[in-house]
């Protein structure tokens, strides 16, 4: 190891562009190249002297690795999410915890309409009926309209608010549910997620992941939205009952869902896969070139805040 340069612990890949930044940086320990014999003999190589673990937003931090820490300082997020992170852990041991919050914002809300998009008018289905050879034979189905549908939003963080956005240019009704109050804010919020599902055409999660959340699109809320009802989910697997999500898919009793995370990622359900009911992608809402990049930076930022002794950019 270079003892002029900080020992860094990374749980997980970023934007690969990036990644030589980090090498250059620092003295790097990429656990999750190692299997496990080699990742603990790696970390205990360097307890003595890590201050700093960079992860990302699917692989978090949990108390077991960050123990083994005793200099830990720092757990830098290239993600915005951190339910994956034992933030409990982290606030009783002093840990400061970073993520990446704005840069990715547009990115996932346009994922969002796009799922919405393709469930509604069923794109991936025409365009299967394309590539087989079936339009030879007869025109495609009369698929709804998006115009004027109702849209509720279950987090109206960043995120939720450049959906709301996109959906308010294609005409549609907007309403949201959250724990707080947004001043300002144009469209109505709904008491909880079910009262929001009874009144919406489409349901859109945008929220946390996390315990706070878990569940909150329940099967009540889904079936509220009914056999006519599209679901989609840019958040965490957590946020919905899968379980719930695929017996309604399967039954026909919800009409369409986009999905963008899972219960169990990479692992999907297989009766998702053979719905014509569902759009699938795996968990694509931040992953554009650009986005990607500005997020390892940001991450990459605040790791040299920290070494440099300076405020952290931003601190959850």
């Amino acid at each position: 190891m270079n003892a002029t340069r900080p020992t860094l612990l990374q749980l997980g890949p970023i934007h690969p562009p990036c990644q030589a930044q980090v090498d250059a940086a620092h003295d790097v320990v990429k656990a999750w190249t190692l299997d496990p014999a080699a990742r603990e003999t790696a970390i205990a190589g360097i307890a003595d002297r890590c201050e700093a673990i960079l992860t990302n937003g699917g692989r978090g931090a949990d108390a077991a690795t960050m123990a083994r820490l005793p200099r830990l300082k720092l757990v830098a997020c290239h993600g915005v999410g951190v339910d994956a992170i034992d933030l409990a852990w982290c606030r009783a041991h002093g840990v400061a915890v970073t993520n990446t919050p704005d840069v990715l914002t547009e990115d996932v809300a346009d994922l969002a309409l796009a799922l919405l998009l393709a469930t509604v008018r069923r794109i991936p289905q025409a365009d299967r009926f394309v590539r087989e050879g079936r339009w030879l034979e007869g025109p495609f189905g009369l698929t709804p309209t998006l115009q004027g549908r109702r849209v509720g939003i279950v987090g109206l963080g960043r995120i939720g608010q450049a959906i709301a956005k996109r959906c308010a240019a294609f005409g549609c009704e907007i309403a949201w549910q959250g724990p707080r109050d947004k001043p300002g804010q144009p469209w109505p919020r709904h008491a909880d997620v079910v009262s929001l599902a009874e009144w919406a055409d489409v349901l859109i999660a945008a929220c946390p992941g996390g315990e706070a959340t878990r569940h909150a699109v329940s099967l009540a809320a889904l079936e509220a939205l009914g056999p006519v009802g599209v679901f989609v989910n840019i958040a965490r697997g957590s946020v919905v009952d899968q379980a719930a999500l695929v017996e309604l898919v399967v039954q026909g009793r919800l009409g369409g869902a986009g999905l963008d995370v899972f219960d169990d990622e990479p692992r999907v359900p297989a009766e998702l896969i053979a719905s014509d009911r569902v759009v699938l992608q795996p968990h694509q809402g931040s992953a554009t070139d650009e986005t990607r990049g500005a997020m390892a930076r940001l991450a990459l930022s605040n790791l040299a805040a920290h070494f440099a002794g300076r405020p952290l950019l931003t601190p959850v």
